[in-house]
């Protein structure tokens, strides 16, 4: 005697019901051969629908044996489960089970995606399986546009794509009206007159009459298993059914994801405002990021550049131990004659004398307060100062006391507001006439406010006709671009020890300044930057718990889609799709929105700018998709680890 097809030996299955344990099944011994045409019937409750559950591969006995052509199916895993769903059985549901988001000819080709067939045969195959049930003008229709008659042979033809070995109907006729019933019924009794096993699920015996052995279900047990001499006797109108060719692998696993891909754009199209008000956290969050790292390197820029007016790579000499020292006034060792001695330095670029004074500068009937600056004829060199109008004053106007000035543009525009030439014009410092021989570009000193009066004469001029004194305030020396600021500040420091025989003066290093700056600017950005991020986190969150609720609301689809062959990582991939999908579009429009941030600061606010770096952007759309995988995959692992026949039973 041949193997039969399918075998159960001693097959249980048991629930748990509170403390209670409740036997479905009972024992059950059953042969199932190749080629029958078989109706289980019973009334509802009697465990025919858990029996057909378990032969289909949906659910698992609690003990016992069941066989699929010598295969015990008890110790495999849930993916090896789906090879055999998806290799061996077809299975025609009461409520047709058919995706919505999809065509007639796509919900047909599903079970040969998740096979491996190539996308070109699948179609051609699902085409001619939709003419044979004769919906050849419906195969373009979504279910929703089909009647109830139609859909099931839709689920037929789904059920025969890949071969359909063994067809599992569950009530197949249970949804239909009569006529739809008889259709039903004749297109299995052909496809079993083809070869194929039939196990039919009904509790209509007028439908088990189709079938050549009736086997009756009661509290879990069989107590009938009858021949029915008065089936009608169909004959195969049609070719046999040939599943769909496979691929190679590499070609599945990419159609695999492309139908993933799909299906996830499909679910995030047909819910569209829950959709973007997920992306809304990621949106705020990525904007959030990115625009404070543009913040911080606008600011960071903009202070540097200030900073730089001082000077580029600028040492300042002053007086005394410290900014501290209460004696540095008292110290008068600091003379002009350090300064040219430092500039005949080789490390050294340019090097100025600097003494200061504030006077009331008066020109006519106009007078204001003015930072009154007594400088070499380096100092220029030294700060890097460009010319508007004019020319600057030089060694010789220091060594002749010279009268001479250099202004800023807001002395000019205090003084000759009108567009009056200022050169040649004399203005009065306090009690000392200078006669303007140039106007200096527009800078910020220091952290002085951009609308303070500044004036340039010789040191000389001002130590001897306003200060009356013989020692100056400090020296700026500018280092040569080649030498390091710290071997430099070490060789000046020796010099000028020599020159002194003690150390009465300290070293101020404008790098120094810019360092501990940057790194203020740095830490603010750090700061703020984690406050961002906690929007961030807070939007994967929410994405989390919409593609929870996702799963919950699509537990059907997903069953379906096991019953069909789908693997745990096809069902973990479509959702891991979704979420990734999700975050990165909101990190687009994140990077969007801080984007328009920024030219609205361009166009409100013109004296600050936003720097973008290409770094933070991209760090934005890695941020997207790790929390996309991150915060997607509970949900993900969660669907794949769902029970077929629990998630087909969820309404």
């Amino acid at each position: 005697m041949s193997q039969p097809l399918l075998r159960l030996r001693e097959l249980r299955r048991e629930f748990a019901a509170g403390e209670d344990t409740i036997a479905v099944l009972r024992d059950i011994n059953l042969d199932i051969a190749a080629g029958e045409m078989v109706a289980i019937v019973g009334q509802s409750g009697s465990g025919k629908s858990t029996l057909m559950n378990i032969l289909g591969c949906l659910d698992r006995p609690t003990r016992g044996s069941y066989q699929i052509t010598g295969r015990e199916t008890g110790s495999m895993r849930p993916d090896e489960l789906a090879g055999l769903r998806r290799e061996h059985f077809g299975f025609v549901f009461q409520r047709y089970h058919l995706l919505g988001d999809l065509d007639a000819c796509a919900n047909v080709a599903m079970p040969a995606v998740y096979a491996g067939s190539p996308g070109p045969i699948r179609t051609a195959r699902a085409e001619q399986l939709l003419q044979r049930l004769g919906l050849g003008e419906r195969m373009r229709h979504k279910p929703g546009q089909l009647s109830g008659g139609q859909q099931q042979r839709v689920s037929i033809a789904r059920a025969l794509m890949n071969g359909g070995e063994v067809i599992l109907a569950d009530e197949p006729t249970g949804a239909l009206d009569t006529r739809s019933g008889e259709e039903v019924m004749g297109i299995l009794g052909e496809l079993h007159a083809e070869g194929h096993t039939i196990i039919i699920v009904t509790h209509d015996m007028n439908v088990a009459r189709h079938a050549q052995r009736i086997i009756e279900i009661r509290d879990g047990a069989i107590i009938a298993d009858r021949a029915n001499a008065d089936a009608p006797r169909y004959r195969a109108q049609r070719q046999p059914s040939v599943a769909a060719g496979k691929g190679s692998s590499w070609r599945a696993t990419r159609d695999r994801f492309t139908e993933a891909f799909r299906m996830a754009l499909l679910a995030m199209n047909a819910h569209r405002l829950r959709t973007f008000l997920t992306m809304l956290g990621i949106i705020i969050g990525i904007a959030s990021v990115v625009s404070v790292v543009a913040m911080g390197n606008g600011s960071q820029q903009q202070i540097l550049q200030n900073i730089s007016t001082l000077g580029t790579n600028t040492i300042d000499v002053y007086p005394g131990r410290g900014f501290g020292d209460m004696r540095s006034a008292r110290v008068q060792t600091l003379k002009a004659s350090d300064a040219y001695a430092l500039a005949q330095q080789s490390y050294v670029d340019s090097a100025t004398p600097n003494v200061s004074s504030s006077q009331t500068a008066r020109y006519r009937n106009q007078s204001a307060g003015a930072q009154i600056s007594g400088v070499g004829e380096q100092f220029f060199r030294v700060k890097g100062l460009q010319l508007s109008i004019g020319r600057f004053f030089d060694a010789d106007a220091v060594k002749q006391l010279g009268q001479v000035a250099v202004i800023d543009e807001n002395t000019r525009n205090q003084f000759f507001p009108a567009g009056e030439d200022p050169i040649g014009q004399v203005i009065l410092l306090g009690k000392v006439p200078v006669r303007v021989v140039g106007v200096a570009h527009r800078q910020n000193f220091g952290f002085a406010g951009g609308t303070s009066l500044s004036v340039w004469v010789p040191y000389t001029t001002v130590m001897s006709r306003m200060l009356g004194q013989t020692h100056v305030s400090g020296i700026t020396v500018r280092v040569a671009d080649d030498t390091p600021m710290d071997a430099a500040q070490a060789a000046i420091t020796r010099v000028l020890a020599m020159r002194h025989g003690t150390e009465d003066f300290y070293l101020s290093n404008s790098a120094e300044i810019r360092e501990m700056i940057e790194r203020t600017t740095r830490t603010m950005t750090l700061l703020i930057g984690a406050i961002a991020a906690i929007a961030l986190l807070v939007g994967g969150i929410g994405v989390m718990n919409i593609m929870l609720v996702s799963v919950t609301e699509r537990t059907r689809e997903i069953g379906v889609r096991m019953a069909i062959g789908a693997r745990q990582s096809d069902i973990r991939q479509q959702f891991l799709i979704e979420a990734v999908l999700v975050c990165l579009l909101g990190g687009l429009l994140g990077v969007g929105l801080s984007l328009v941030v920024g030219w609205l600061f361009g166009k409100f606010a013109p004296d600050f700018t936003l720097l973008f770096s290409t770094a933070s952007i991209v760090a934005a759309f890695a941020c997207s998709s790790l929390i996309g995988v991150a915060f997607g995959f509970l949900p993900a692992r969660n669907a794949a680890q769902l029970d077929p026949v629990e998630a087909l039973a969820r309404e």
